[in-house]
């Protein structure tokens, strides 16, 4: 099939709906303001994640096939846009936004009668069945997924390029099953080209936008249920459940490194704070254009392994074990990280 035209088509109304909207987020008081864990300059418009959202919505409606799955999928990802939106706005407290996360993930679920039935061979030989307890595996994977890309929005370009990557893998690899899903990630790619626009400031005309947590929380959702589907043995298994790790290893990591921390000190896994990878990275002295950089080269690095492994059908239990020695050893490595540089500078 020929992409040029959704591609073109869902980075043009991602663009031009980016730019008519600022001036009416910035009316609604839709914008973030800088504080102590914001270093930003001046009131950003949060219009990213309704720029994307309408240019998925849109393009979707032209180019991807009417479905039952398809219109669920779209309800589902209006609601938690809108759930990011009142976040936006109001900052809404850690228990609404998850039960409000509970019930997207069901409305999905039990809509479309899709989950995470099987681990595959992580542990082995003996394929790990999930059984009834999948439905509940999908929804924690799909809040997982969810804040997992929220807490990655830390610096500009980070959160929109490490989804990117994701996006890339999966296109790569639903493409290569021949899956009818595979227009939804491409038009994600073009949709984050054009937001990337704004956030990186590739013009001087581009004034800045954020995608906001209506944003983070949209690409969240999306990259967890396109894991769904791909992973579906049922249908053709576009890749197995461990490669999903890979295509989403710095965000899953951060994520679950940095509530580990936080429980251990005693405080909430949702209490916001300046330890995240990127912010590690800043005060080690690199540049937030560094930081970008290295971030998204690391999660580059990731996603070819992770599709390297599927082709060449690498053992799901070594690949597991792989995954898990990296989260250990980085789980590890920024805990102590300064006492490491401490080391390295005095050398």
């Amino acid at each position: 099939m020929d992409y040029f035209l959704p591609l073109l088509s869902s980075f043009l109304i991602s663009f031009i709906t980016i730019r008519l909207s600022k001036p009416i987020a910035v009316k609604a008081g839709l914008v973030d303001f800088p504080n102590s864990r914001k270093m930003h300059v001046g009131a950003i418009p949060l219009v990213g994640g309704i720029g994307i959202y309408i240019s998925i919505l849109t393009a979707s409606m032209i180019f991807i096939e009417h479905s039952k799955e398809l219109n669920l999928y779209l309800v589902a990802a209006a609601l938690v846009l809108f759930l990011g939106g009142l976040d936006d706005r109001y900052d809404l407290s850690v228990k609404v936004r998850l039960v409000s996360q509970v019930i997207v993930a069901s409305l999905m679920i039990f809509g479309t009668e899709q989950y995470f039935t099987s681990l595959g061979g992580i542990l082995g030989p003996f394929e790990v069945y999930l059984g009834l307890f999948g439905t509940l595996f999908t929804v924690i994977a799909i809040i997982g997924g969810i804040n997992a890309i929220n807490m990655m929005d830390g610096i500009d370009g980070l959160a929109g390029s490490v989804s990117l990557i994701t996006f890339v893998s999966l296109a790569f690899l639903l493409n290569r099953a021949g899956s009818d899903w595979v227009l939804l990630p491409i038009l994600f790619i073009a949709a984050l080209l054009a937001y990337l626009m704004f956030n990186l400031g590739w013009h001087r005309s581009l004034t800045k936008v954020f995608m906001g947590d209506a944003g983070n929380m949209f690409i969240g959702l999306t990259i967890v249920w396109l894991m769904v589907i791909g992973t579906d043995s049922s249908s053709n298994q576009a890749f197995r459940p461990v490669t999903a790790l890979y295509l989403m290893a710095i965000p899953l990591m951060d994520m679950a490194a940095i509530m580990y921390r936080r429980i251990k000190k005693g405080h909430s896994p949702f209490k916001a704070d300046r330890e995240h990878l990127h912010h590690i990275f800043e005060r080690a002295g690199l540049s937030r254009k560094q930081t970008l950089f290295f971030i998204s080269a690391i999660s580059v690095v990731f996603a070819v392994v992770g599709c390297w492994s599927e082709i060449m059908q690498v053992s799901e239990w070594v690949m597991f074990a792989v995954f898990i020695t990296i989260f250990i050893s980085y789980n590890w490595t920024l805990q102590n990280i300064w006492k490491i540089l401490k080391k390295l500078k005095s050398r």
